[in-house]
């Protein structure tokens, strides 16, 4: 049984060009999934029915699993049993009468902008490391870069003379993003002063931004920092890379941006994906009103 999830994952990379990090959720879910069919004993895809999966996600709901996790897994076995109908491993798809629930919409947090502009100032830049932790923070502020397309930038991705700069987003899709003066100037200072200090003799690494041993800077190591800075900058919010992220798309759409370029700018394939943007500005402009009417 093994061997289909290994040719699904194969043909999700070949045929679908999804990105590693999708890939591995995929892959995750599928052997959680198989790891539970052996221990029902169950030798063969042919075997698998409707109340087989209703087990194993009872079990997952059982286990304390959230919502969005048994969603998730829902759409991966969804995918990989019409995988196995049409390559005819199957004569049925036993998730045909299974449903998904209803995924509650949760807006994602956001920083004012006065607390984007305290976090960003409180790295100390006297330090090489300062300055790439302050030179990250402007790139991802100006940018709406994932944490992932962040560590993967590389010198040859940035073109500062005409202010953009290029990534390769999920599914690989290329997408060109224009930088802000601060973040051009702060990547110019941090490539002059601190990253040949950081490099060390590691002068052959392409990656824009490395760690004090001169190699790429994982994404654990930008989640690790940001939370050192939030602390320091005494900001008690719970603040993740995607914060940035999020902040970036809603202060442009409170300052007149249009969605089409917003859902561009942050490489959504789905406008509706940008459109929760526009429920936060909503709420905003609710709160803002509460506050400041007298006859609210």
């Amino acid at each position: 049984m093994e061997e289909q999830v290994i040719d699904y994952l194969h043909y999700l990379q070949i045929e679908r060009g999804l990105s590693t990090n999708t890939r591995k959720s995929y892959e995750r879910d599928l052997y959680k999934y198989l790891i539970f069919l052996k221990e029902q004993n169950v030798s063969s895809w042919q075997n698998v029915d409707r109340f087989v999966i209703i087990d194993f996600l009872q079990k997952l709901h059982s286990e304390n699993n959230s919502s969005a996790t048994i969603i998730r897994m829902i759409s991966s076995l969804r995918g990989f049993h019409q995988f196995l109908r049409q390559e005819r491993v199957v004569d049925h798809d036993p998730m045909q009468h299974i449903d998904s629930p209803k995924k509650a919409q949760k807006l994602p947090s956001t920083l004012s902008v006065e607390e984007v502009t305290k976090l960003i100032e409180t790295p100390d830049t006297t330090k090489a490391l300062g300055i790439r932790n302050r030179t990250i923070l402007e790139v991802m502020y100006a940018t709406g870069l994932r944490v992932t397309e962040l560590v993967e930038l590389k010198i040859g991705d940035l073109h500062l003379s005409i202010g953009l700069l290029q990534t390769l987003g999920k599914g690989d899709k290329e997408r060109i993003i224009p930088l802000g003066d601060y973040a051009i100037q702060w990547i110019e200072k941090y490539m002059e002063e601190a990253r040949p200090e950081l490099l060390k003799k590691n002068t052959n690494e392409t990656h824009l931004f490395v760690n004090h041993h001169g190699r790429p800077l994982s994404r654990q190591g930008v989640w690790k920092n940001l939370k050192q800075i939030v602390r320091d900058a005494g900001i008690d919010k719970n603040i993740t890379p995607h914060t940035l992220r999020h902040s970036f798309a809603t202060h442009l759409l409170e300052n007149g941006a249009d969605l089409r370029i917003v859902q561009e700018l942050l490489g959504h394939a789905d406008i509706s994906t940008t459109q929760i943007y526009t429920h936060i500005t909503k709420q905003r402009m609710a709160d803002v009103y509460k506050q400041h009417f007298p006859r609210a």
